[in-house]
């Protein structure tokens, strides 16, 4: 689909003002506060890595595995790093409409043929994401309950090795 070719060229010319775009409204925007303290040079990798990985997915170089052990890894770091799992799935909304605003800005939507190949890419690039964002959610509940399990064995550690011996 040429459409598809077109924004994955766009993506990747144009993943640089994409990804600073991005950082400027996650740095701001009331729902990632974490986000406004965090080094802007390491939001940024990041943000142009999710780029990058887009225009793989929509030009069908990524499989659904692949955006599967990317997500859950990157789910798993953010629960590391403190941020809450709604920020972190914010981030990952603002990052989709600041790309489908640079669509919009640059004209892919001229032509009636260009508005039903648009709904054929809208798709691909809400499926990206919607898998990006439940992969990063399961990451997430693994880390916070591999973190419980080990604050619950430690508590039972030192509960036992605390407690004073029964007497006969």
């Amino acid at each position: 689909m040429i459409l598809a070719k077109n924004l994955v060229n766009l993506i990747e010319r144009d993943a640089e003002s994409l990804a600073k775009r991005w950082l400027e409204i996650v740095r701001t925007h009331a729902s990632t506060p974490t986000f406004h303290r965090w080094d802007e040079r390491q939001l940024y990798t990041r943000v142009f890595k999710v780029y990058s990985n887009l225009g793989k997915s929509i030009s069908q170089r990524n499989t659904k595995k692949d955006i599967a052990r990317e997500y859950i890894a990157l789910g798993r770091q953010r629960y590391a790093e403190g941020f809450a799992l709604a920020e972190v799935i914010q981030a990952l909304i603002i990052s989709r409409r600041v790309l489908w605003l640079k669509v919009q800005a640059d004209g892919f939507l001229d032509t009636a043929l260009d508005m039903s190949l648009a709904l054929e890419l809208n798709n691909q690039v809400l499926l990206f994401f919607d898998r990006a964002t439940y992969y990063t959610a399961v990451g997430y509940e693994e880390a916070a309950l591999a973190a419980q399990v080990t604050q619950v064995a430690q508590a039972e550690a030192h509960a036992v090795g605390t407690a004073e011996p029964i007497q006969p």
